[in-house]
């Protein structure tokens, strides 16, 4: 095989893509990957890593505040963000360098630059050294997205910004509107209401955090009100009069516009796929919203050409992202592997408090038809809970009544983005309730409202 000639190009290094080729190389194909930025693509470098080192300094921070709960005393309590940020930064570095490592280890080819694709199994990479060319059997696009940005409510990176420019501000917002409240606008709110912003988040659907089962999002906002924020629901942004130092933002609530002043405002409505400039549609390449088209073993249609991760669509998911690359890779070296179903995966969302979730939510088993049961535990009813100082939160199991399938899992409260995966391996196994019911979880842990809440469901709930 030429030098430049290879069983498998990867243009992407997320996530998905850094993946796919790791465990391509492991299967013994000739592997490159293509980045026209940074390995570890956003999540690594400007998403899930660096955001999870922002809050826990907030979290810290909110520790620091409550010492006297705790029987501890702490004179001055305060925040430098530049140091904060710096260690996000720093944590986000160390993980990227790691990623060069493991490409290295595997024998992969790095190619840094920009991907275009101008026929089946030819790659071209354009990058400051000049144009490079690959040809390849096979081709997996895990090119990412970006942030969505609507008109009128562009980032501008001083007044509007963007997850990008919220990670590394250029200052701190004393007056802050968060416009979306998926799990990256409500993070940011978090974090930044938490380091002391007067924080609004506005909403467009009916409940904030909107892919969450309602009355998991309910008790959210709760919490969130309680810790300052204003939520303001069923509302739109309509536009922002940009000043000096200040924007004004037009606010349409039930008909009625509002005009409020802010210093900061935070854009966070979606992404969208990174799909231009690659000669996608040229190759045949079906793209919907921004999105490549995929069966569910990522084939786009074109023959030795897939598509993973945030590219191919929901739920845009890192973990989601690199189990398709697997996936993808063992498909190519002729192996059987099983599709990802997107009901399986969790979805887990950093705030304080955390959610996390796994399955179909109460509304949706019910569209479905399914006839369900259901279980609750409160996190007050748990000795681990209540001596962390962690009282606030729950835990909501679903199942088929007629068969004892999980259907669903939904939390709220401290540290639940770890406890999730108990449900999903569950799920994974094809638990029922019974085995559920029959193990034995450790005392005193968070993890025993996992089956309190299992119980609770069958009428046989101990501690309520």
């Amino acid at each position: 095989m030429a030098a430049n000639s290879f069983d498998v190009v990867v243009i992407g290094a997320g996530p998905g893509g850094y993946v796919a080729a790791i465990r391509a190389a492991q299967l013994g194909l000739k592997t490159a990957i293509v980045e026209r930025e940074h390995l570890g693509g956003i999540c690594l470098n400007w998403g899930c890593i660096p955001t999870k080192a922002l809050l826990r300094s907030s979290e810290v921070f909110h520790l620091m505040e409550r010492a006297a709960e705790f029987g501890l005393s702490v004179d001055k309590i305060g925040f430098d963000l530049k140091a904060v940020v710096k260690r996000s930064r720093q944590v986000a570095g160390q993980l990227s360098g790691g990623i060069g490592h493991l490409m290295k280890k595997n024998k992969i080819t790095v190619v840094m630059g920009a991907a275009t694709i101008p026929a089946k199994g030819k790659i071209t990479i354009k990058s400051d050294k000049g144009t490079e060319e690959l040809a390849a059997k096979s081709i997996v696009l895990a090119t990412g997205a970006r942030a969505r940005e609507l008109p009128g409510l562009e980032a501008d990176g001083d007044l509007v910004w963007t997850y990008k420019h919220a990670l590394d501000p250029v200052r701190m917002p004393k007056k802050l509107l968060v416009i979306g409240s998926g799990a990256i606008g409500i993070e940011f709110a978090s974090f930044y209401n938490t380091l002391g912003s007067d924080t609004t988040v506005v909403e467009v659907m009916d409940n904030i955090l909107p892919v969450e089962d309602i009355e998991i999002s309910r008790h959210a906002k709760k919490q969130f009100v309680k810790q300052g924020m204003t939520i303001l629901e069923k509302s739109t942004v309509k536009k922002l009069d940009r000043g000096k130092g200040n924007v004004t933002a037009h606010i349409e609530t039930g008909g009625k516009v509002e005009k409020l002043d802010f210093d900061t405002v935070i854009s966070a409505v979606g992404i969208v796929g990174n799909v231009e400039g690659l000669g996608l549609e040229e190759l045949g390449v079906t793209i919907d919203k921004a999105h490549v088209i995929t069966d569910e073993f990522c084939r786009t249609g074109v023959d030795g050409l897939y598509a993973i991760g945030d590219i191919a669509g929901a739920p845009w998911l890192a973990h989601k992202a690199s189990h398709e690359g697997v996936m993808v890779a063992e498909l190519i070296a002729g192996l059987t592997p099983h599709p990802i179903k997107p009901e399986s995966i969790a979805g887990c969302t950093y705030c304080q408090p955390q959610i996390a979730s796994v399955g179909y939510t109460e509304a949706k088993a019910k569209e479905l038809g399914y006839k369900i049961k259901v279980g609750r535990f409160p996190f007050i009813g748990n000795g681990k809970a209540i001596a962390l100082g962690e009282a606030e939160g729950m835990i909501k199991t679903i199942f088929d009544e007629k068969t004892g399938e999980l259907l669903g899992a939904h939390m709220v409260g401290a540290e639940v983005t770890e406890l999730i995966q108990g449900y999903v391996v569950g799920r994974q196994l094809e638990t029922t309730e019974e085995d559920l019911m029959n193990t034995v979880f450790p005392h005193p842990t968070l993890s025993e409202m996992m089956h309190e809440s299992v119980l609770d469901a069958y009428g046989r709930v101990i501690h309520l």
